[in-house]
């Protein structure tokens, strides 16, 4: 079984969209990831705060970093997220990972998405199924 660094390599290889928002991967374990990313203009919707779907994006990112890390490739079948505080233009997010329940078919995450000033912003939540293809 591959190491959570090569498989996040590998996924990191083909993930335009993380690549694009310029996810920065902090730290990896199996069933854990934590996630940085820079908050820009082009980012924000018309109330000049981040657009719901950048803390979205992140998360999911997060979500698939650390459910795919345990070496099985994995795809998310459910999240939802709600929203706790404004996001605003040059905020530092960070997403941080916690696996909840795991069996050999799905796994639960909880995703706190945090700013520069530790203050929480957003908390996530996503269920994903555990295929029986590994990574290698």
């Amino acid at each position: 079984m591959l190491n959570p660094n090569i498989i996040i390599e590998k996924m990191m290889e083909n993930d335009a969209f993380s690549k694009w928002l310029n996810i920065e991967l902090v730290d990896i374990k199996k069933g854990y990831c934590r996630l940085k990313m820079h908050v820009t203009k082009e980012m924000t919707n018309g109330f000049f705060i981040a657009h719901g779907g950048i803390c979205y994006s992140l998360a999911d990112s997060a979500l698939a970093f650390s459910s795919n890390s345990h070496g099985y490739k994995a795809v998310s079948v459910e999240t939802s997220i709600s929203h706790t505080r404004k996001v605003m233009i040059n905020d530092i997010l960070t997403a941080e990972t916690k696996e909840l329940s795991k069996t050999n078919k799905t796994a639960l995450y909880s995703i706190i998405i945090s700013n520069q000033n530790n203050q929480r912003v957003a908390f996530f939540k996503g269920t994903v199924y555990i295929s029986d293809k590994t990574w290698h």
